[in-house]
């Protein structure tokens, strides 16, 4: 199966270009959900008035304040706190509910990163992909490998971000934060595969690179479960842990898209490279690969083989003759 999928590595490099694309239409369409930190807001905490119900609290916000988001964050009994991305004073807030709700306390949110902290965390992820292309090139002082594990690096923030506007996440602070983590895991099991196909020289390149992915997938799938189990963990019995819940599900959308980009994108890069790489070297000095070997090697031994079945077939059993001219002998001596 493996050795199926390495002999069509230049069609398998096209699937993250697609799914980097429809990423980008995602984007362009939906655009992002900003988290209330971004845009700044409201948090109150309220105690709930005779029968009204928190679903009877967010939609007289949202009538009242013409707030677009209200969530409620927790709600224990008669009592809710809740979020706005309005950022009204107090009396407009006590007003908006009707007396349906009575507020303990009311705290206004400003937005904690402006767009100039925008515009410099862009500069910093910027610089931090221009830092890894050195870093990597110096590591193998070749530049094909290095263009490999940028690419990758970036189609996986490209996939993150896309999911995070399919599934609308909010773009905020910890998600922010999961994207510069995510551009760690990608370099991790790029510079992982890189080093094994390239470094290393026992074995031929399919097996270099099913030993890099066992070790690769084992890594990505551990941290998948365990960032699946926090989320699921935050959501249902932590509410209020709204940063853990938005990191864990950014870095499993963004770890998901790091298996295609590595595994069928940078793994096709490399085979692409050193084939080409393999074939100069023969045009040059005339000199067979050792994967070319190998190959030469498997089909000597299964001609081989061959003979020796075919050979086996033609000899016929010569002790089974002896044995009835022998019993002949003795039936007629009788």
């Amino acid at each position: 199966m493996f050795e199926k999928i390495m002999d069509n590595y230049k069609v398998l490099i096209i699937i993250p270009f697609i799914i980097a694309l429809l990423s980008l239409s995602f984007i362009a369409i939906n655009g992002f959900d900003y988290g209330i930190d971004l845009r700044g807001g409201s948090q109150a905490d309220l105690e709930l008035q005779g029968p009204a119900t928190a679903v009877e609290i967010e939609n007289l916000l949202k009538t009242n304040l013409h707030a677009s988001e209200v969530k409620i964050m927790n709600s224990d009994n008669k009592k809710v706190t809740i979020e706005t991305d309005t950022s009204s004073n107090a009396t407009a807030f006590t007003n908006a509910l009707n007396g349906k709700a009575k507020v303990l306390s009311y705290n206004t949110i400003g937005p904690v990163l402006s767009d100039e902290a925008m515009e410099q965390i862009y500069i910093a992820m910027i610089f931090a992909f221009i830092f890894m292309a050195i870093t990597v090139f110096v590591v193998f002082r070749e530049f094909v490998p290095s263009i490999g594990v940028i690419l990758a690096a970036l189609f996986d923030i490209i996939i993150a971000v896309g999911g995070m506007s399919l599934f609308h996440i909010p773009l905020s602070i910890a998600s922010v934060g999961a994207l510069l983590m995510l551009i760690g895991y990608s370099v991790d099991t790029d510079i992982l595969l890189t080093t094994r196909l390239l470094k290393r020289k026992e074995g031929t390149v399919i097996e270099r690179a099913k030993a890099a992915m066992k070790t690769g997938l084992t890594m990505s799938i551990a941290a998948i479960v365990a960032m699946s189990i926090l989320y699921i963990v935050t959501v249902i019995f932590m509410p209020k842990a709204t940063t853990l819940s938005s990191i864990s599900a950014v870095l499993i959308v963004g770890l998901c898209g790091d298996i295609i980009t590595t595994w069928l994108m940078n793994l096709g890069i490399l085979r692409w490279y050193i084939e080409r790489k393999q074939a100069k070297k023969q045009e040059k000095y005339g000199i067979e690969t050792k994967e070319e070997d190998s190959k030469k090697e498997a089909k000597e031994a299964k001609k081989e083989s061959k003979g020796k079945n075919k050979s086996k077939k033609n000899k016929r059993p010569k002790g089974k003759k002896k044995s009835k001219n022998k019993s002949k002998k003795k039936k007629g001596g009788n």
